[in-house]
């Protein structure tokens, strides 16, 4: 927001404390070009100005060059710090309404020349603009001190009463830009909650989609594969135990499948409690695969210290590259080999092909690249150009985030 300073905390010497010695924290350059492009002009007006100013004082009140130079740059060098920084601004003309009444002559109206005066009620006006209501109180009330000291004769409460009205008017625009600020940022917040609510709604449009296509054939394939051997007469042993494998695979599929409805339905990103699988689990992956015919080596170092993400992708990428050799590859020998060494988990998965695959990424090997990528590791897939097809997946064990944060 435009608005700056204390806040609420500190109560009412807080904001005085900010005005008068707390560091300020610098204001962004304008972002807009014709703003920066007046800047040149505003730095030839004050240098003119200063002018004006250091020939009043040396005419008039027959200061030396040095003092008259000094005091002039006084009178405008605040008026150029507001830009970006109001309350420094606001510091350097409050001494300048002390050292600005040098050698004040008894037949000047105010003791301060009218650049100066000038300069003094744009930087209090900047300030009301761009800080809070105590913020400009404060510098009110300290502004007004030096007028009733120098300037008792002089209509000293009417200069009040402009210096008032100065920081009122700012004041205003402070708070209706603070509004609309806060309106803005509603309007966002407020945009950002329909946009979370359609993607609910078509989370749990796909949820629906799901249940009621995907879910009701798995479930069909799981109760025709089951009741298969007591439907069909002379099954041989090889076939119920084919079929009691689909039969059990389909209904872990159904598993996962109300797992990921669990998340598609969720109100918000919740965590599974169900847990997910591992490292650990692959050997039950490798087993699963055999007993559905696929001839499958697998060579599996133990790992106990390994992470749960790096568990998990190890997990997926092993399962979709045995289904890719089911697939592409039926009957054709797939050799599993999982190495790790203090900084990675190797996987390596090579079949022989039996079939010509087609060429390109399937939606399987993105997700594969994906998960590896998040984790900072690396994929590659393709013929090994003797024949055969091979996935190399490398894993650091520690993710990368996590090890600069424990450097």
């Amino acid at each position: 927001m435009e608005t700056n300073g204390p806040g609420s905390r500190g109560g009412v010497t807080g904001p005085l404390t900010y005005l008068t010695f707390k560091q300020e924290i610098r204001r962004p350059p304008a972002r807009r070009r014709r703003y920066r492009n007046a800047l040149p002009l505003l730095l030839l007006g004050l240098a003119g100005l200063g002018l004006v100013a250091g020939n009043f004082l040396t005419q008039v009140r027959g200061l030396d060059g040095p003092t008259a130079a000094l005091i002039a740059i006084g009178s405008v060098l605040p008026v150029l710090v507001a830009y970006r920084r109001p309350v420094m601004a606001w510091r350097l003309a409050f001494l300048m309404l002390f050292a600005g009444t040098i050698d004040a002559q008894p037949n000047e109206p105010w003791p301060w020349n009218t650049v100066q005066i000038i300069g003094a009620l744009v930087v209090l006006f900047r300030l009301a603009a761009t800080n809070e209501s105590l913020v400009t109180i404060w510098a009110v009330s300290l502004t007004v001190i030096p007028v009733f000291i120098f300037a008792p004769d002089a209509n000293a409460w009417g200069a009040a009463l402009l210096i008032a009205v100065v920081a009122a008017i700012g004041d205003i625009i402070s708070r209706r830009r603070s509004t609309r600020e806060m309106l803005a940022e509603q309007s966002e917040l407020n945009e950002l909650e329909r946009a979370k609510r359609a993607v609910l709604e078509e989370r749990a449009r796909i949820a629906r989609e799901m249940h009621d296509v995907v879910a009701h054939h798995m479930s069909m394939i799981a109760v025709q594969a089951e009741t298969a051997p007591y439907r069909i007469e002379g099954l041989p042993d090889a076939a119920r135990e084919e079929l009691t494998t689909i039969a059990a695979a389909a209904r872990e599929a159904l598993t996962d499948m109300r797992r990921l409805l669990g998340v598609l339905r969720a109100e918000q990103d919740q965590a599974l409690t169900a847990p997910q699988p591992g490292y650990a689990q692959i050997a039950d992956l490798v087993s699963t695969a055999q007993r559905a015919g696929l001839p499958v080596s697998a060579e599996i170092q133990d790992l106990a210290d390994l992470p749960e993400t790096v568990g998990l992708t190890a997990y997926r990428i092993v399962q979709e590259a045995l289904a890719n050799a089911a697939r592409h590859a039926p009957g054709g020998p797939v050799r599993l080999a999982a190495r790790a060494d203090p900084a990675s988990l190797e996987l390596r998965v090579h079949n022989r092909m039996t079939v010509e695959t087609t060429g390109g990424d399937g939606h399987g090997l993105i997700g594969m690249r994906e998960r590896v990528a998040l984790l900072g590791g690396e994929l590659d897939a393709g013929p090994d150009g003797e024949g055969g097809y091979q996935v190399v997946a490398t894993i650091p064990r520690q993710h990368e985030r996590t090890q600069r944060e424990r450097a």
